[in-house]
């Protein structure tokens, strides 16, 4: 799963040509009840699909056929969303403008008693005005990797702020090794607001205002340009930050990258490495890890409505071995449950323990409100503090007007 990053970008719906059938309709369930499409995006790890279409084969309520969706899965979803022929059950990350157009389910009563339970990382995201509209399938996450005997080597210590990791990148850099790798844009396009966070800021306040119209957020984003000035960044690659090829060729000491990255690290790096959440900033700041979930949701389109919620209930809430299965098994992701995560053997010691501790301590995800115009206001004005040096505080005060406007284009909508 390399999701953030495209979740961050949903895009908008498209024509009706491209929610026509795709992929594999196999794993059909053997129940007697009414027969109800299921739609997953195509997963990169093998045995996933075999994984999902065997859960649905268990369940005896209703006859669950799987769709395997490849291509651009959101866009797909988004334009089904709009008719009466797309799916009844289906995985992604609802939208404002879906909850707000009434193209999903409320799914609120699914988890009385068990609320609690989900990580509020990626449950608050999916609640909009106190309802829920899609249930937590896993976490995704996204860490810093270091090798330790190259900080050793260069007598830095694993950096804790992020004037440390600034300071640290110069000192690992050389001229065959990089000090660290953000992607091959420089980072605009995976740090999004995880700057802000670690400053003690956030994208959007609990009152729907933007979140980071203060100082703080245009000194900590221009502690990134410094990254670039000092050349201490790798950029070019041969490939971006979700792939750990560029840390395990020792090219870069240290990179930002995904939790999915940290068994093939571990294979081949062995103990020679650790992983540590973006670092804080300033007196207020925090440690910042960014999650992100897709989520089983019900459209409003299904003629099927409550036979469909009784399913994800019974898949998402109910059975929590399915849960840990299709987290473990086949990819590396945290399961969305607190106990369950706590309680998984593979997610019980060293880094992978480290990791599940972040995301309880310091996760947070793009609240639901920020949205797709938002998103591209303040990464565009990233990449240009970034890469060309741009003035953080004229950029940031461009950015709050659109972000602001944006917000009140949505809280109209709803009222």
């Amino acid at each position: 799963m390399r999701g953030i990053s495209r979740r961050a970008l949903l895009a908008a719906g498209v024509g009706g040509g491209l929610v026509t059938a795709c992929g594999s309709n196999t794993g059909r369930g053997g129940g007697s009840g009414p027969a109800l499409s299921q739609w997953y995006h195509q997963y990169g790890e093998a045995g996933t699909q075999q994984a999902v279409q065997r859960y649905a084969a268990a369940y005896k309520k209703a006859d669950v056929g799987v769709q395997w969706r490849p291509g651009d899965y959101d866009q797909q979803t988004a334009a089904a969303l709009l008719t009466d022929s797309g799916p009844d059950v289906f995985e992604g990350s609802p939208t404002l403008d879906q909850v707000q157009g009434g193209q999903v389910v409320d799914l609120t009563d699914l988890l009385d008693g068990v609320r609690d339970d989900f990580n509020p990382a990626v449950l608050t995201p999916k609640t909009y005005e106190g309802k829920i509209w899609g249930i937590p399938q896993v976490i995704d996450m996204q860490l810093l990797y270091y090798r330790k005997s190259l900080l050793a080597d260069a007598g830095v210590e694993p950096p804790t702020t992020l004037d440390a990791l600034v300071d640290a990148a110069g000192k690992l850099t050389s001229s065959k090794v990089k000090g660290l790798f953000l992607g091959n844009d420089g980072g605009a396009g995976v740090l999004g607001g995880t700057p802000l966070y670690a400053a003690g800021l956030r994208l959007v306040t609990d009152h729907g205002k933007v979140g980071f119209d203060d100082p703080t957020a245009a000194r900590t984003l221009g502690k990134l340009h410094r990254l670039h000035a000092d050349k201490s960044l790798l950029l070019g690659a041969p490939a971006d930050w979700s792939d750990p090829s560029a840390f395990l060729q020792g090219l870069t000491a240290m990179q930002w990258s995904g939790l999915w990255a940290l068994p093939q690290v571990q294979k081949e790096l062995g103990d020679d490495f650790g992983v540590l959440p973006f670092p804080k900033d300033g007196a207020h700041g925090r440690p910042s890890v960014p999650v992100g979930a897709y989520g089983a949701a019900v459209s409003a389109r299904s003629r099927h409505k409550e036979a469909a919620k009784a399913y994800v209930k019974w898949l998402w809430v109910e059975r929590a071995d399915y849960q840990e299965d299709f987290a473990l098994s086949y990819g590396f992701h945290i399961p969305a449950r607190i106990s369950l995560a706590k309680k998984a053997t593979k997610l019980r010691s060293g880094a992978a323990a480290d990791a599940v501790r972040f995301t309880t301590e310091y996760g947070y995800a793009q609240p639901l409100l920020w949205t797709p115009a938002s998103q591209t206001a303040y990464q565009d004005a990233l990449s240009r503090i970034i890469r060309s040096g741009a003035s953080p505080e004229s950029e940031l005060r461009a950015v709050v007007r659109k972000v602001s406007a944006e917000l009140d284009r949505v809280k109209k909508k709803s009222s």
